[in-house]
């Protein structure tokens, strides 16, 4: 069985790009060690998240960088065999991403611009257009950044693609508009899981899920790393708190397994979803 050895982050990281970069690599030295195969950080590990959902300060913005700069191609360098994705704030062409990178020691394998846009982000990012999947050393991947993963669609493309793993990096806020005292009661914990679930079970695929610990700003973020297997199961999971979500996860196994009655992706009935492509609902 060619057992894949899956890592999902949930950890702080702010603005501190070079202090972010040294905890990296302290992580990547400890997990290769470990025989970890896919390592999935945080959206926002490089140069943090903004700290206002709603009215984000231009002042505070997080430090956008290049996606061919020098940060990359040290994360390249130090990834070595390992398949690494990581969220940041990119700057290409006189224009600031959200953005996330798939990479190993042979150099970037695919990109991804985050493409729906919670409350104010659109003042501090502008958004990405597209949703593509890219091979890997294991096997071929999608990524999604946070709010992306509350649309059924964005992972569906992806598995159109091919993607059998998509990676779901965050940086996912409990709810700014209606606080619970506990964290497992908060409706934006509960939702965060629910969506990971649902992406993963109704695509078939492995869905590894990380995010964001501790508070910038207004927002305090859930944690709550996670591997979901192509059937909606979690097969491992962190809490509020940081850590790592790790498990063994025979890919193409688990995912044929999952596909051997039901097949979701061929099943579909294209021919009747005639409000899919537009703006508009309906009957």
């Amino acid at each position: 069985m060619a057992r894949t050895r899956i890592a999902a982050v949930a950890a702080h990281f702010g603005a501190d790009i070079a202090r972010a970069l040294e905890k990296i690599t302290g992580m990547v030295e400890r997990l290769t060690h470990d025989g970890v195969d896919l390592l999935v950080l945080p959206d926002a590990t490089l140069g943090g998240y903004i700290g206002d959902l709603r009215n984000p300060d231009p002042a505070t913005v997080p430090e956008a960088i290049d996606p061919d700069g020098p940060e990359i191609r040290l994360l390249c360098r130090l990834a070595g065999a390992m398949t690494i994705c990581i969220g940041y704030a990119e700057h290409a062409d006189g224009t600031r991403y959200n953005a996330s990178v798939c990479l190993t020691g042979d150099g970037v394998l695919g990109h991804h611009r985050k493409v729906h846009q919670p409350a104010g982000e659109h003042l501090a990012y502008a958004a990405g257009d597209r949703f593509a999947a890219f091979d890997t050393p294991v096997g071929r991947m999608g990524m999604l950044i946070d709010y992306d993963k509350t649309f059924p669609e964005s992972a569906r493309s992806l598995a159109l693609d091919g993607a059998r793993t998509i990676a779901a990096l965050s940086a996912w806020p409990a709810s700014v508009t209606d606080r619970a005292s506990r964290m497992p009661n908060d409706r934006q914990s509960r939702l965060f899981d629910l969506y990971d679930q649902a992406r993963a079970a109704e695509n078939q695929i492995v869905l590894a899920s990380s995010n964001q610990t501790g508070i910038t700003g207004n927002l305090r973020f859930l944690g709550q790393a996670k591997i979901v297997g192509p059937g909606g199961d979690i097969l491992a999971k962190t809490w509020s708190k940081g850590g790592l979500a790790v498990a063994d996860v025979d890919i193409d196994a688990e995912v044929e397994r999952a596909r051997r009655v039901l097949r979701h992706l061929e099943e579909r009935r294209i021919d009747t979803y005639h409000n899919l492509m537009s703006d508009k609902g309906g009957h």
